[in-house]
């Protein structure tokens, strides 16, 4: 096996494990059942989610073909968040809409997210400045380019459309990308990130991924996963590559 699709087969499992945790993790018997091990799941598993999607992006793709990857995440987002809007506006559920019409519809679905896809709302933003950028300032440093991203995540920000350190945890998976670093280099996958989480997971107020311990914790996190991964073998390790592989990361 080459170490292209070694490198690609670790990125699945990654995705594969912090989808499962985004589904299970949005079920009422664990969200209410255990909120300690929920804000944990929180701290890390989107931030690096959006890693790994950062880090898949592309910048020397066509406008044809990027505006094509663009289309195919557009759609699953349109259809599944108006799902969910119109499903929050019947049922008695945590995110439920109160009076839903045509203006808070369409707010919902282009500038507030409503529910578990605003995950792909940012990806869409995040991925569509990134490429702009690079084609656009492609005579500048990866340094500049990053720091033009950041700026322009920070606009955007401002007006509510996402959250900042989520878009910053893309930018960080995007510019090691364009630096041709190897996930795996940066992420060494090692057993000694079990005792060094268990320390920063023993404290609540470590649980924000926009504070230094909750960079931390996804870090080691992803460390920890790499470690695992060799060690899966048949119908598990299938599964994982499967779900992973088919995600819209």
């Amino acid at each position: 096996m080459t170490q292209s699709a070694n490198r690609q087969e670790h990125l699945d499992f990654l995705k594969a494990v912090f989808i499962v945790l985004m589904v299970a993790f949005h079920l009422v018997y664990f969200s209410q059942g255990y909120p300690y091990i929920k804000q944990i799941v929180y701290t890390f598993h989107m931030p690096a989610f959006l890693l790994i999607s950062g880090y898949l992006s592309k910048s020397n793709k066509s406008p044809k073909a990027f505006a094509t990857s663009i289309f195919w995440l557009t759609i699953p987002y349109l259809v599944m968040e108006s799902g969910y809007v119109l499903m929050a506006s019947i049922l008695p559920i945590n995110d439920h809409v109160e009076n839903l019409n045509m203006a808070l519809f369409l707010r919902k679905i282009f500038i507030d997210p409503l529910g578990p896809y605003w995950f792909l709302h940012t990806l869409i933003i995040c991925k569509t400045i990134c490429y702009a950028v690079s084609k656009i300032a492609t005579r500048l440093s990866l340094l500049s380019r990053s720091i033009i991203i950041g700026i322009v995540f920070y606009l955007i920000s401002r007006s509510g459309l996402m959250t900042l350190s989520y878009a910053f945890y893309f930018l960080a998976g995007f510019a090691l990308s364009q630096s041709h670093v190897r996930f795996e280099d940066f992420f060494k996958a090692s057993l000694w990130s079990l005792p060094a989480l268990a320390i920063l997971l023993s404290r609540e107020s470590h649980l924000h991924c926009h504070k230094l311990s909750g960079v931390l914790i996804v870090y080691m996190v992803i460390s920890l996963c790499l470690f695992i991964f060799p060690y899966l073998k048949g119908k598990c390790k299938e599964s994982c590559l499967f779900i992973g592989r088919n995600s819209l990361a």
